[in-house]
């Protein structure tokens, strides 16, 4: 197997090289070298060999003719290596120039520089990880939020990886079934019973259509949860998503109207991830660019997950709560803004609002809490919990949904010989084997590690 872009002679079997954490100032930097002549390039380069592996060395690195810097070097011996492959670790100085010089000086001895998720790629091939597992990694990268950490983690610990693992094994037990009944069908007890095989395809429905019940769960900590601050204008909605954020981000005047298109930003100070949103004021206005503004905000209350209906006055707020539900499905939470200006005797009559602050940040952790509370009721699985979240792992397990189904309802009506009717099984296995990576699917491969940086 090649990647995209490498030549003939350029394939798994180079050693590759590349600078494994960010370019720029920093205290340190990694270069990691991997393939089978890892070991004798580093050592044209390494005066002070390291004398066991994993055992970090202080050595001189060398170029040409000149030193290059003074580093820690340290040796993976494969197969026991992040890549299964002899692989060396330089921890040179940061910046610029000193780990670009050792990178350049280590391709003039014979590396190749090494593409976007190179080197995950090869753990895959080298069977150290799965396809899922090495997407985890690349979603732990990304991850913007601690949910979406818990759940890469997860992933690349094998949790869904050993759950879809039970489900191909599951199939498979039911072809050997099958195949046995076709085979030999006076052995034993004669012909499988109907209900033997019709049990096991409902459990393995189950258990498929529960993976596909933790798409919305997969979106929410990837995407977060989509919360709408809605109200009149001028009631104090900008100061809050600021609040919220922890900066400055929407301009906060005392005109009407100031906020013309919708803000967004992600936050992660609860539980989940939130996608906040600041809309435009809701109000009947001749302006035509603050309509289409009031236009955009209709959308996103059609789309929210959670509505935050604001106003600086307790019976608008109420007008406003029963205003909003007529236009979105979501949880509306009714939320007085400018606490500060009201004595705390008169927000007592009031408990079933939420009392906010943007100004003393009074109320501003009790929200928190109760969005939290909100998405926890709306959710089915916990974070910890094997989830589907990409799109590749939801068309997967909905290929692998309809192949067996197909089958049951075929067993069923017996319409089709058994031999025949197995093929839906089949194709079930290979949508779960290409998820997992248990077949080499090159196609796959290169969508999986496109978006990867270089050093990983």
């Amino acid at each position: 197997m090649t990647s995209p872009g490498i030549t003939a002679g350029q394939g798994s079997h180079d050693t590759i090289v590349a600078l494994a954490t960010t370019p720029g100032r920093s205290a340190i930097a990694v270069v990691r070298l991997s393939g089978p002549d890892a070991f004798e390039i580093a050592k044209h380069h390494v005066r002070s060999w390291p004398p066991e592996p994993r055992l970090a060395q202080l050595s001189d690195i060398v170029g040409a003719d000149e030193k290059l810097d003074q580093a820690l070097v340290t040796l993976f011996p494969s197969p026991n290596s992040f890549t299964g492959e002899d692989t060396v670790e330089i921890s040179t100085h940061g910046g610029q120039l000193v780990p670009t010089s050792i990178v350049a000086a280590l391709t003039l001895s014979g590396a190749r520089q090494a593409l976007p998720g190179e080197f995950t790629r090869r753990a895959v091939l080298n069977g150290k990880l799965d396809v899922l597992q090495a997407e985890a990694i690349g979603d732990l990268i990304d991850a913007g939020s601690r949910a979406m950490q818990k759940a890469a983690l997860g992933q690349l610990d094998g949790g869904l990886s050993n759950r879809l693992a039970d489900l191909r094994r599951q199939l498979i037990d039911l072809e050997a079934l099958l195949a046995y009944d076709v085979d030999f069908p006076e052995e034993d007890d004669g012909p499988v019973a109907s209900a033997r095989v019709e049990n096991a395809v409902r459990d393995v429905l189950q258990s498929l259509s529960a993976l596909l019940a933790t798409v919305p769960m997969g979106e929410l900590v990837r995407e977060g949860a989509l919360v709408v601050i809605a109200g009149p204008p001028n009631v104090g909605k900008s100061s809050l998503f600021n609040a919220l954020l922890g900066r400055s981000r929407a301009i906060v005047t005392e005109i009407p109207g100031t906020t013309r298109d919708a803000l967004e930003a992600v936050i992660d100070t609860g539980k989940w991830p939130i996608r906040l949103v600041d809309t435009a004021g809701l109000r009947d206005t001749d302006d035509r660019l603050e309509r289409l503004g009031i236009q955009v905000s209709e959308g996103y209350l059609a789309a929210a997950d959670i509505v935050l209906a604001c106003a600086d006055d307790s019976d608008l707020v109420d007008r406003i709560r029963e205003a909003i539900a007529r236009q979105t499905q979501a949880p509306v939470v009714a939320v007085r803004t400018k606490a500060d200006l009201v004595p705390e005797r008169d927000q007592s009559e009031r408990p079933d609002l939420l009392w906010i602050s943007a100004v003393s940040g009074i109320g501003v952790p009790s929200l928190i809490v109760a969005i939290d509370g909100i998405i926890d009721e709306r959710q089915a699985f916990s974070v910890d919990a094997p989830m589907l979240t990409s799109a590749r792992h939801r068309r997967a397990i909905e290929t692998a949904y309809a192949e067996v189904r197909d089958f049951e309802h075929v067993w069923k009506d017996q319409k089709l010989p058994a031999t025949v009717a197995t093929v839906h099984l089949r194709t079930a296995v290979v949508a779960l084997e290409e998820l997992v990576g248990s077949i080499e699917i090159e196609d796959v491969l290169d969508r999986v590690f496109s978006s990867f940086c270089v050093g990983k």
